[in-house]
């Protein structure tokens, strides 16, 4: 009797909670994004433009679209912004994480000033920045700086470099927010003992703070780069996609076929293929990272 009881606890103490607990978020996800996603999958295959008939297409649309030099265009801008982006923001993400979670008297007063961009909208940076950038009427005409007065997106070759600037400056601080959260998490023993050894700030950086906060680094790359598959708003309102095609990401090469072209089966083709990326990276990057099979690594502070 003895032997049962304690096998019927066993159980009782390895069942976990109910998988009834996760039906709300089951539904809303149901709701908000798997029936959208197949509605766009099915649309992908369609030629509609918005407002008559839907009649088929089968795979039309997507050897239509594959072979589109704008979605080509689109596609090497998309890969662009998102690599370079990631390239700048994350070492100065890690840098600011590390010093926001230091001990220093002006600390506070400094990571207040730089979360300052999570304030404001992205259309109002996008605006802010259009009217500084502005050749004749901007920040460079009005300090005199022949260099900043450069029409920096007007001109093709710098258009899209100017909205990685823009981008970056828009979610560093979010970034840094989760990396100094992952620093605080890092038990101050390692450094203890590391400065006991003779290391110093350098070597501590690269040999514990870089190490302990891996899989941060692997959860905010992720955030990172499928963020930058999704970007508009600031594109829309700072170029339009211009000049020319030099900024016509796929997001907003999606946009423009959609309302403007009137083809939608095109635009969901689009959508399909940012969103194949999307889950596709988000894959890679965690097998990479090893996250899929992570275990707590760092003691409570």
């Amino acid at each position: 009797m003895r032997k049962t009881h304690q096998r019927g606890t066993e159980k009782t103490l390895h069942k976990g909670p109910s998988l009834w607990y996760a039906l709300p978020a089951l539904l809303l996800f149901g709701l908000f994004a798997a029936i959208p996603l197949v509605g766009v999958v099915i649309l992908s295959l369609t030629n509609w433009d918005g407002l008559g008939a839907v009649t088929w297409n089968g795979i039309g649309n997507w050897i239509r679209m594959l072979h589109d030099p704008l979605v080509l265009n689109g596609l090497k801008l998309t890969v662009i912004l998102t690599v370079v982006s990631w390239l700048v923001q994350t070492p100065i993400c890690i840098l600011l994480g590390v010093f926001m979670a230091g001990k220093q008297r002006y600390r506070a007063f400094l990571s207040v000033f730089y979360f300052i961009p999570l304030l404001f909208s992205s259309t109002a940076v996008a605006i802010a920045f259009k009217n500084l950038l502005d050749p004749q009427f901007g920040l460079g005409k009005a300090l005199g700086w022949k260099w900043l007065a450069h029409n920096w997106l007007g001109d093709p070759n710098t258009a899209l470099w100017t909205l990685i600037v823009v981008v970056s400056w828009c979610f560093i601080p979010l970034h840094s927010l989760l990396y100094q959260g992952a620093v605080r998490q890092i038990p101050q023993s390692l450094y203890e003992a590391a400065m006991l050894d003779g290391a110093g700030t350098v070597r501590q950086f690269f040999s514990i703070t870089l190490p302990q906060i891996k899989y941060t680094f692997a959860t905010d790359s992720t955030l990172m780069i499928v963020g930058s598959l999704t970007y508009f708003d600031l594109v829309y309102v700072m170029t339009a996609g211009g000049p020319g095609n030099a900024t016509r990401i796929l997001p907003l090469d999606m946009y423009l076929k959609g309302f403007k072209s009137y083809d939608m089966g095109g635009a969901s083709v689009v959508g399909v293929v940012i969103l194949v990326m999307g889950i596709a990276i988000s894959l890679l990057l965690n097998k990479l990272s090893g996250s899929d099979k992570m275990e707590s690594q760092m003691e409570g502070v």
